[in-house]
């Protein structure tokens, strides 16, 4: 039989430099005792590792799959059988493939999976190698979806977990089994594990301790230098936010304002990325006076601060500043993601108390019924629940890596294992980019808060089931009977587009539910001038998602000008454009605020 070096299909460097090779070797080394430093510094030093409950929980999940395959001898052979049929499919289709033949794989990745688009993969060694792996992670996914008995979150963290462990052991992610990665080790003699070490140090001490994968080169962008530029001024703050307010235009704006209540989860400026891609410069140059929130990063000291207090000092707090800065009683409000299940809530709280301050409201890729959450389920329960909050009672908050590793292992196969790959065993930098520097910007969110948001909206769902309190009010969405504008985005994997209509379908006003291509961020922010993309609408309402979807028009590009037709049609009215603070407020600084720029 051929060894693997006599059937790849690309060319090699003629030669290795062999004391090169040794040399880098040595350099390798010593690069790694500085990462096993770097890793273990912190803990001799005392720091807890986090990950001995997870490591527990995925165990103690994995371990209820595998108790019902070994409860039976005979379902056991079964499936032990059916794995070793892939197997054996593999090996007969790789002597094939080694006589010259062809062969019909018995395992095809996915068109659009990046992992194996190096033409050497197709060589008979390692293709044999791909379909393995293939087989393996198919027939575990379906040792999940068959196992009987499981309760729907187990079963569900089950096959999150597999899919992750599955992402993980890829050939493609390894030395030894990347046809690529052997081809880069030779060529330079061994020079990208070097530099790969080395930057697998640099990302420990960043992280003191835990591993921050670099996604770009955190150093070419700095807020208020090259992103969040729209200008404007910080009016008016409290302990949790700064408001902002934008500089007009426009020679005339629409008479009623615009608040943006976006995510604490992480920062607002996604709104306002860069002017070319900024949601709130759009609006702004449509003729709207803008105003934004800006959520404070919060520290111990904002431990006690729960869902009311960021509804009073944050929502309440801001619509009075832009009653007493444009002289209007009413705002239109625009709440994304988290930002816009506060803003539901709080909806609620004023139809509840007759506070009629908000003219209209815009959902962006918010959730309100938590049925349909997607993956993020699979991290809250009664147990790992108790483990977070043990975690943030000793801090005070938890921690901002904690929530973007969450969102990472959401999409692991692009926002990990790439990286891993590019700045570990390729020993390159990440390339400069934009939205992953802002991916990675992330904000620490306080103890009583974020509690708060678990349990009653992932873990008991009791804002959609009218049992949430907030301030001492219960909460029943169908009050809402404002003007709505509710979009869902069809790839996101947060706010999954079947969980954003059913929340919308809560609320007692008149409702038009949009739904926009790709996902929770691509998705919202899209502007018309790029052309990408698309858009639905106007499907039969009072069914299911899947019925509307059915019966919805599909439109190219944006929906940006679809909302700003919905938009102008409530409050045509026109003023003169009004300079941030107008005569009530002196600016406390220039946009984005000092607020922003805090890091975790």
């Amino acid at each position: 039989m051929a060894s693997p070096s006599d059937v790849t299909t690309t060319e090699r460097p003629a030669s290795v430099n062999m004391e090169a090779f040794a040399q880098n070797l040595a350099k390798m080394v010593e690069e790694g005792g500085k990462a096993v430093a770097a890793y273990m510094r912190p803990r001799e030093e005392g720091k807890p590792d986090d990950m001995t409950d997870d490591i527990a929980d995925a165990l103690k999940t994995i371990g209820e799959v595998a108790n019902y395959w070994m409860s039976d001898p005979k379902r056991s052979f079964e499936a032990q059988s059916r794995l070793m049929m892939g197997y054996m499919g593999v090996w007969a289709g790789a002597l094939q493939k080694l006589s010259g033949e062809k062969a019909e794989p018995i395992a095809k990745a996915d068109p659009k999976d990046g992992r194996f688009k190096d033409p050497e993969w197709e060589s008979p060694f390692f293709d044999a190698l791909k379909q393995t792996y293939l087989v393996t992670s198919n027939w575990a996914e379906s040792m999940v979806k068959e196992a009987e008995g499981l309760d729907p979150h187990t079963k569900h963290k089950a096959e999150f977990l597999v899919r992750q462990l599955s992402n993980a052991v890829a050939p493609s992610n390894f030395l030894m089994t990347n046809p690529e990665l052997i081809r880069e080790t030779l060529s330079s003699s061994g020079e990208n594990l070097v530099r790969g070490m080395k930057n697998l140090a640099e990302d420990l001490v960043e992280g003191k301790g835990d591993l921050k994968i670099r996604q770009t080169d955190m150093s070419a962008f700095e807020v208020g230098r090259n992103l969040a530029l729209s200008p404007g001024k910080v009016i008016f703050e409290t302990e949790l936010m700064q408001l902002i307010q934008y500089a007009p235009s426009t020679p005339s704006v629409k008479k009623t304002p615009v608040l943006i209540v976006p995510p604490w989860i992480n920062k607002f400026y996604i709104l306002d990325l860069t002017p070319e891609k900024s949601l709130i410069k759009w609006m702004v140059d449509q003729g709207l006076t803008v105003f934004v929130i800006s959520w404070v990063n919060p520290d111990a000291r904002l431990a006690d601060k729960g869902f009311d207090d960021y509804m009073r000092d944050g929502i309440f707090a801001a619509l009075d500043a832009v009653e007493k800065a444009t002289g209007e009683h009413q705002a239109h409000t625009i709440g994304y993601c988290v930002g816009g299940t506060l803003l539901a809530v709080t909806l609620a709280y004023m139809a509840a108390t007759g506070d009629d301050r908000v003219a209209s409201s815009t959902f962006l890729t918010t959730q309100i019924d938590f049925t349909h959450a997607g993956d993020l389920k699979v991290f809250v329960d009664e147990a790992q629940l108790s483990v977070i909050e043990r975690r943030m009672k000793e801090m005070g908050y938890l921690e901002g890596r904690k929530m973007a590793d969450a969102f990472n292992m959401l999409r692991s196969n692009d926002l990990i294992w790439p990286y891993v790959v590019n700045n570990y065993l390729k020993g390159k930098q990440p390339f400069p980019f934009d939205l992953l520097f802002w991916n990675a910007d992330s904000t620490r969110m306080p103890a009583a808060n974020h509690s708060y948001y678990l349990r009653n909206c992932y873990l008991q769902n009791n804002i959609a089931k009218g049992l949430a309190e907030i301030a001492g009010v219960k909460i029943d969405m169908g009050k809402v009977t404002i003007p709505v504008y509710s979009l869902a985005t069809r790839e996101d994997h947060i706010a999954p587009p079947n969980s954003a209509y059913i929340g919308a379908g809560l609320l007692g006003g008149p409702v038009r539910f949009v739904l926009a291509g790709s996902g929770h961020i691509a998705g919202v922010v899209n502007p018309p001038v790029k052309h990408k993309y698309q858009y639905w609408t106007g499907g039969p309402t009072g069914g299911d998602y899947d019925v509307w979807l059915k019966g919805a028009q599909e439109h190219k590009g944006s929906w940006w000008p679809d909302w700003a037709q919905w938009f102008s049609a409530l409050h045509p009215d026109e003023v003169p454009a009004r300079e941030p603070g107008g005569s009530a407020f002196n600016p406390i600084e220039d946009a984005p605020g000092r607020y922003v720029r805090e890091k975790s």
